[in-house]
């Protein structure tokens, strides 16, 4: 049996502990309280595990993301040196980042807030004009797993997308106009929508300022999907109440959950969703984990 054991502020046993006994039962899955041998505790799940999560078991061979994110366990002080550190990448989670992000384009683009402030009014007003794909720029900050699969979905609806990474691929996507290191600027300057999907690092951490929303074409768009701590929340709403953007989606934020009183939560120009643009399904976590697990028994 391989013990895998649960630690983090999520109940991860409830969440996934079903799933583990019905698709990998030989994987015996049990949170810290009852783990009697933590010697025996090879392999450990987790997302924001605590300060002293790793401190009990010594011979831990890899800890797997239950998300597509890492920073948290990585930046936890008792992560051992070495230790390798696996996320979950699925096909499924890039599908539903890359609808969630269509529809965010599309409320900007198409003034869908707009609308449902008419409907509200019971007013029968159309808007004409710019609503043809190639009226608006799409650019992707961050171009991993997620940021191919957001860029596949805004060229099947035939938008002009632009991504920036660090480094270039080595076989850059059809369609796709990339920028790398040093193009941040001429990537911003194109970006009528920018969506972010970035990871958190200590280089992408506050990234997101007045500085660099100001780099954005006048009346553009922010779709924030990466982590919170990336976006100065005030200079966000500063540059909205200019009027330099005419609106923003945001999925993270610097405090989760966002808390009660909040000036985004009643910014007219805002659309708030609670970290949901893509939740991997259990099962599909679970199979995934357990194909790395025999992989790593086998080599």
């Amino acid at each position: 049996m391989i013990g895998v054991a649960t630690c983090a502020r999520l109940d991860l046993m409830g969440h996934f502990g079903p799933h583990f006994a019905e698709l990998a039962p030989e994987l015996d899955l049990r949170p810290p309280e009852r783990i009697d041998r933590p010697e025996e505790v090879e392999f450990m799940i987790t997302f924001e595990p605590e300060d002293a999560a790793f401190v009990p078991y010594p011979n831990l061979r890899a800890v797997f993301s239950v998300g597509a994110g890492t920073d948290a366990i990585e930046r936890c002080p008792s992560l051992p040196p070495g230790l390798p550190v696996h996320r979950v990448q699925l096909p499924d989670q890039a599908a539903q980042m890359a609808g969630f992000s269509a529809f965010h384009v599309l409320w900007h683009h198409r003034r869908m807030a707009e609308y449902v402030q008419d409907q509200q009014a019971q007013l029968w007003q159309r808007r004409l004009g710019g609503f043809s794909p190639r009226a608006r720029r799409i650019g992707i900050l961050g171009y991993g797993h997620m940021g191919r699969g957001i860029a596949r979905g805004l060229l099947a609806l035939d938008y002009p997308v632009s991504a920036y990474s660090r480094s270039l691929p080595a076989v850059p996507d059809e369609g796709v106009t990339h920028f790398g290191a040093g193009a941040l600027d001429d990537f911003l300057a194109q970006s009528d929508i920018l969506i972010n999907v970035l990871p958190l690092t200590t280089e992408t951490k506050g990234l997101i300022g007045a500085d660099f929303l100001a780099k954005l074409p006048a009346g553009a768009a922010l779709i924030h999907l990466g982590r919170g701590t990336q976006v100065d929340e005030a200079a966000l709403i500063n540059a909205l109440d200019r009027g330099h953007l005419s609106g923003a989606s945001l999925d993270v934020f610097e405090t989760e959950p966002l808390p009660s009183g909040h000036p985004l939560w009643s910014h007219p120009k805002v659309l708030i969703t609670p970290h949901v643009a893509s939740v991997p399904e259990p099962a599909d976590v679970v199979r995934s984990i357990r194909q790395q697990v025999q992989g790593l028994r086998a080599a």
